[in-house]
């Protein structure tokens, strides 16, 4: 459930500097020894230094990576591993740069924008309690009786608000590391991914993630020269979606036994029909990682577009459940004060 991976930022960082100093030609093992000194991370720095140790023992630089691969992820790994075969080692840490920096903005625009509806339910959560402890202050200095319980659980005064903000607490704490368990696994990602590509709004963005991902890692590990089957996986892999996930060994065997790439991608049911165009164009022309990346940028923008329409759409659903609580909240109050003057006539007969 909790990853010792470099973080994102800290990764792209590594990658654009050891490729800036491999283009103005610093040999590997300096390139690395600047690299951990740059790093701000303790952890990382000793990484890196481990790494540029291995380098002067005799070690490839896969190979060094990959006695810490519980740090670096496989993709990296992988790429590296077949640059150094091709030559290409400069170029392949820019084009990783790259990737993990797309990663970073797609990241950066999910959180800011969801922080605004996050902030509205959490407002609302508040408001609700400081409604129940107000209430509950009023009938105190008053001494009319019993407080108005405004949400009928029996939630009233001081008590109450504390009772409704650790009730939320609990569920939202028990909702997120229930997800983070569910997902802690291929299966479990694939199931809940699979469900949440069904439900409205919330798939269509997941959706266009995992294409834009899948799209500008595809033209990545096939620009490096990666074999078309361990370009597909990986490609499947960087979408960090476990419906897509699922869905590479089926693409893997449908190309082994012959298939056309745009079929065997049409089979899985989790492309569009205009990226399957695309694909079947780029496909017949022989261009298909150009065309991805070329359309790549198209991609990101879209999924942009659909993480505003989360964003709005979960808005709207946090404004109607409060104008939902204040008309249930009428209609309590209603009720009360019919209750208080039923009570009045009946003593005064």
């Amino acid at each position: 459930m909790f990853s010792s991976r470099i973080p994102l930022r800290q990764l792209a960082f590594l990658c654009r500097g050891l490729s800036t100093s491999l283009h103005a030609g610093v040999p590997i093992i300096r390139a690395f020894e600047l690299a951990a000194g740059k790093a701000l991370d303790p952890r990382l720095r000793n990484v890196i230094q481990d790494v540029a140790t291995q380098l002067k023992a005799g070690d490839d630089v896969a190979e060094a990576l990959r006695s810490h691969e519980q740090v670096f992820p496989d993709l990296m790994i992988d790429m590296v591993a077949v640059a150094e075969q091709t030559g290409t080692l400069p170029e392949v840490l820019a084009s990783l740069a790259d990737h993990y920096e797309n990663n970073l903005r797609l990241r950066k625009d999910f959180y800011g924008q969801i922080a605004f509806p996050v902030i509205q339910f959490t407002a609302a959560i508040f408001v609700i309690a400081g409604l129940i402890l107000v209430l509950g202050m009023v009938a105190q200095a008053t001494g009319s009786g019993e407080p108005f319980d405004p949400l009928g659980f029996g939630l009233t005064g001081a008590s109450g608000a504390i009772y409704w903000l650790m009730g939320w607490g609990m569920l939202l704490a028990t909702l997120y590391i229930g997800y983070k368990v569910a997902v802690s696994s291929l299966q479990g990602q694939q199931v809940v991914h699979q469900f949440l590509l069904g439900v409205p709004v919330i798939g269509g963005c997941m959706r266009s993630f995992g294409i834009a991902r899948f799209s500008w890692a595809f033209h990545l590990t096939q620009e490096a020269g990666m074999a078309v089957d361990e370009s597909i996986d990986y490609s499947f892999r960087a979408t960090a979606n476990g419906a897509f996930i699922a869905r590479a060994p089926q693409v893997l065997d449908e190309l082994m036994a012959g298939e056309h790439l745009t079929d065997a991608l049409a089979h899985t049911h989790l492309f569009p029909d205009d990226f399957i165009e695309i694909v079947h164009v780029g496909e017949t022309s022989g261009t298909v990682p150009e065309t991805l990346h070329r359309l790549s940028p198209q991609f990101e923008d879209q999924a942009r577009r659909s993480l505003r329409a989360l964003a709005t759409a979960a808005g709207w659903l946090i404004w109607c459940c409060v104008a939902a609580f204040i008309v249930f909240l009428v209609f309590r109050i209603a009720l009360w004060y019919i209750g208080l003057l039923n009570d009045a006539v009946q003593q005064a007969l």
